[in-house]
């Protein structure tokens, strides 16, 4: 007795609904991740047995921040070049011209000398009365 066999049916698999959900995959952990860039720089302030917390009112004030290598962030935005002119233009810039503003300079304990003094400078050549140098406050018994 001869069977008759039937023909194979060829069996194929539809990639097109598969690349569409990988697409959509894709997709969506594109646009739910997140990328930050870090600019702020760390700072270790110094410490001071005296001094009077900033007042808590203040709406917008400028703060001038110095690493210990000496480089220049002005409103946690990093500067390019740490040299008078740039921190001058970089006040001038986020202050938009008013010298009313508080301006704190926050600077590393191990900030050589001469990059506080080109801050104040910059601070003075533009014209702000109201300067601020942020500490922390020095444990008891520190002298």
């Amino acid at each position: 007795m001869k069977f008759r066999r039937k023909p194979r049916e060829t069996v194929d698999i539809n990639l097109a609904s598969l690349i569409d959900v990988v697409f959509i995959l894709l997709l969506f952990f594109v646009v739910t991740t997140t990328f930050t860039r870090e600019t702020q720089l760390r700072v270790e302030l110094p410490e001071s047995v005296s001094g009077a917390p900033a007042p808590a009112d203040e709406v917008k004030h400028l703060d001038i921040t110095i690493s210990a290598d000496g480089v220049y962030s002005v409103n946690n935005n990093l500067l390019p070049k740490s040299d008078l002119a740039t921190l001058t233009e970089a006040l001038q810039k986020e202050s938009a011209g008013d010298t009313k503003l508080p301006l704190s300079i926050s600077a590393d304990g191990k900030t050589p000398h001469q990059a506080v003094v080109t801050a104040m400078d910059a601070a003075g050549k533009l014209g702000f009365s109201q300067l601020r140098m942020t500490t922390v406050e020095a444990a008891q018994g520190t002298p």
